[in-house]
């Protein structure tokens, strides 16, 4: 699609129906002229953007259905299957580089660091696994948590590590200490189901109650409510480039547009005021009050972040 703010602008630029079942994931490559998509059906694509022709196909890529996808440079990208395997692909090999299956349950997520080196894997058993992508081997795996574990993010300049769970908690991991997690922040989310940053320092997490909340992390504070999809679970973000704005795609079959420019002002105090239980969730826009206090009556958080001006603290 090409997406526009005027009303009518939107259109639809192109359509594939090369796999055979449910499409999983899709992935811009990181010059953004490839779109790779994964698939139940076991296969990975390759289709150009900008004419949405099938450019490379490994129809048998995996021997479970693939579940995500995440291209780390313009000829490597990675792959995870509902059985916890992870496979690293280079285009011109035409093969994989890394084969590895080190955990039990479905790869939920994936996140690389800025030097294409160590990628990460959030799997539905609990366990966070890092990987050598250089050296092509298996590193080690974390402890596992409670829940699944949904997402993860680099924070904090890639220092920290976040992990988003089905449980609704985020778990922190040091970048040298993946073992255990250092640090955990229970939202007042039935659950985590994706998670994106929009600063060294905010994420905004979709959850099963379609609200998308902006979280501050280290001090861990829930900042407000960014948008929401009624009622429908949210089922992926994605950051536009220049981070201004947020996309967001629920189960009402709709993809929604958030302005979260204003986040990257926002300073949050290590100070935490005190406030009654029961107060509603802050719109942290127009458009994100929705239809009105009332929806929002059942979203309590305990503490409210200052808008304080100076400088982080990081």
């Amino acid at each position: 699609y090409s997406y526009s703010c005027t009303e009518g602008e939107n259109r639809q630029l192109w359509s594939s129906g090369h796999h055979l079942k449910s499409c999983r994931d899709v992935a811009f490559s990181q010059d953004g002229q490839k779109l790779f998509t994964v698939s139940k059906d076991k296969s990975v694509h390759i289709l150009t953007v900008e004419e949405g022709r099938l450019e490379t196909r490994f129809p048998k890529a995996h021997s479970s259905a693939l579940n995500c996808v995440l291209p780390i440079d313009n000829h490597v990208f990675a792959t995870g299957d509902d059985s916890g395997a992870l496979k690293v692909w280079d285009l011109r090999k035409g093969d994989a580089i890394l084969e590895a299956h080190q955990q039990e349950e479905y790869i939920s997520a994936m996140a690389v660091d800025g030097n294409g080196k160590i990628l990460l894997t959030a799997s539905g058993d609990g366990t966070l696994g890092v990987f050598n992508v250089k050296r092509r081997r298996f590193e080690l795996l974390s402890e596992p948590q409670n829940g699944d574990l949904t997402s993860v993010v680099l924070l904090k300049r890639g220092k920290k590590v976040a992990c988003g769970s089905s449980e609704g908690t985020i778990y922190l991991f040091n970048w040298d200490g993946f073992g255990a997690a250092s640090d955990r922040f229970a939202l007042r989310a039935e659950s985590i189901d994706c998670m994106v940053p929009i600063t060294d320092n905010i994420v905004c997490v979709g959850s099963l109650d379609g609200v998308i909340r902006a979280v501050n992390i280290l001090p861990n504070r829930v900042l407000g409510c960014v948008g929401q999809h009624l009622g429908e679970p949210i089922e992926q973000l994605a950051v536009a480039p220049g981070g201004q704005l947020l996309a967001s795609c629920a189960h009402d079959q709709k993809v929604k547009f958030w302005d979260v420019s204003a986040l990257g002002g926002l300073v949050v105090d290590d100070y935490r005021k005190k406030k009654k239980k029961g107060g509603p969730l802050r719109a942290l826009s127009s458009k994100a009050a929705g239809s009105g206090a009332d929806f929002f009556a059942d979203l309590r958080d305990e503490a409210e972040p200052e808008a304080a001006t100076g400088s982080d603290s990081d």
